[in-house]
């Protein structure tokens, strides 16, 4: 089982981005999973996501406490919460949005444990701002999953994508997410 969590605030689409990681799952034959964590809070607050892939049947329905990938998608959570717990910087991958160095954000001595190519930064908030018009990293950092980890395809989240934001939204999203797989991927 791959598992994910998606921190970010609310109003970022990290709902959303969980939901579209499970459809891709979905595309590609297998079992997923999806499900918000957040209270009553407001627009702006912390909110996490989990999302879990499987060629078999999940049954796990708690939050994902050791992911596999962690997916930050606004910095100003790093030294607010306890965003890394739980993940292993032997084998886990970690995408932050952010245009800045790792020592800029204060969490370069964490990320050089990480296995090269297994953590990235990505300018997902620029990117979604040229391609959609708004500062919506969400698709831009699932581009830079299917990059960085290969455990989807670029296609099925695209699919996925236009599924979530038919018509003229879902274009500009999964070109978003394109242009952000392709700044990522590596040979």
């Amino acid at each position: 089982m791959f598992q994910i969590r998606i921190h970010g605030r609310g109003g970022q689409g990290v709902v959303s981005a969980a939901e579209v990681l499970s459809v891709a799952g979905f595309e590609e034959g297998m079992h997923a999973q999806a499900f918000p964590s957040f209270g009553s809070e407001r627009m702006g607050a912390p909110v996490m996501a989990f999302c879990r892939l499987d060629e078999k049947e999940i049954r796990l329905r708690e939050p994902v406490m050791m992911p596999d990938c962690l997916i930050i998608q606004d910095t100003t959570l790093l030294h607010q919460v306890d965003l890394f717990q739980g993940l292993d910087t032997k084998y886990g991958y970690l995408i932050v949005n952010t245009k800045k160095r790792y020592d800029q954000l204060g969490i370069d001595e964490y990320v050089n444990n990480f296995l090269p190519h297994h953590v990235c930064t990505v300018a997902a908030s620029e990117w979604a701002l040229k391609y959609t018009g708004r500062p919506m990293p969400n698709m831009a950092l699932l581009g830079a999953f299917c990059a960085l980890t290969r455990r989807l395809e670029l296609d099925s989240l695209l699919s996925a994508v236009r599924q979530k934001f038919p018509g003229k939204v879902g274009e500009m999203n999964a070109d978003a997410a394109s242009h952000a797989y392709d700044a990522i991927r590596v040979n």
